[in-house]
């Protein structure tokens, strides 16, 4: 049995690196899905005029943020060091704040249309802007994959984990994806942080999360996947039910915020790891 997925309409996925990164992944060990390819040896098969691709078909779990520390930070330390040059570059969405013009218009637009969580936007307005003033230029590149959050790093089958989607891989600094990597699965706890970063360290992981600069990268994401949430529930041709879908994104966000006492509580947490 196979899974099987189709473009997402974005020229680069149609390069075929993310197979041959996630194919190099998990011949390093790195539990993920095997890229089943065409008889030809081709990512994709173009049928009815859409290109769709396969991979083999793993059992697992709905996203889980309560994930075993430890074996995150293996997976991701194996992960980091797998041997592969890739070509595609890094990416604004990783690299870019969306900039305090941009947050006001934001704002101005969802309290105008009555979103029910503009003022929870509001609220972090500012909070927002002010971690955007941390973003730094990576320190070190390598090709990650650049999506680990728990949609993506799933449990699976015999008490495992499983890393799935690796469609937006790219160049990125190993230490600014860790840090998102422990955000998503510290579920505030600096015991969890710990261990995820110990863990990492030990299985030979080249990132090192250090300062607030070392979570550039997961502001950059997370500030862009807020707003594209945002501009899709205020875009009146969405259907109801997709604007519910990215209500629910922001309120994920708004609920548990990153923040600088967030960042400044795991930064103290991963010290002594």
């Amino acid at each position: 049995m196979w899974a099987v997925k189709t473009a997402l309409g974005v020229p680069e996925e149609l390069d075929g690196e993310d197979a041959d990164f996630q194919d190099a992944a998990h011949a390093a060990g790195v539990p993920a899905p095997t890229v089943v390819r065409t008889r030809a040896g081709e990512v994709f098969a173009v049928i009815g005029g859409v290109h769709v691709r396969a991979y083999e078909w793993v059992e697992i779990g709905p996203p889980d943020r309560t994930l075993d520390p430890a074996g995150v930070g293996r997976i991701v330390a194996a992960m980091h060091r797998v041997e592969y040059a890739g070509r595609r570059p890094e990416d604004p969405w990783y690299t870019d704040p969306v900039g305090a013009p941009a947050w006001d218009a934001l704002i101005r637009d969802l309290t105008a249309a009555g979103a029910p969580y503009a003022g929870d936007m509001a609220a972090i307005r500012d909070d927002l802007v002010e971690l955007e003033a941390l973003i730094e230029p990576a320190r070190a590149l390598r090709t990650c994959h650049r999506d680990l959050w728990a949609d993506n790093l799933r449990p699976a089958a015999a008490n495992g984990m499983c890393v799935i989607d690796w469609e937006n891989c790219g160049l990125a600094d190993p230490g600014q994806e860790l840090s998102g990597v422990l955000f998503e699965f510290w579920g505030r706890d600096p015991g969890r942080a710990r261990a995820l970063y110990r863990e990492y360290l030990s299985a030979g992981g080249p990132g090192r999360v250090d300062h607030r600069g070392s979570f550039s990268m997961t502001i950059a994401q997370l500030g862009h996947i807020v707003e594209i949430s945002c501009r899709a529930w205020l875009d009146p041709s969405e259907p109801e039910e997709e604007r519910r879908r990215q209500a629910g994104r922001v309120a994920e966000y708004t609920d548990d915020p990153l923040s600088m006492g967030v960042i400044d509580a795991i930064l103290e947490a991963v010290e002594s790891a």
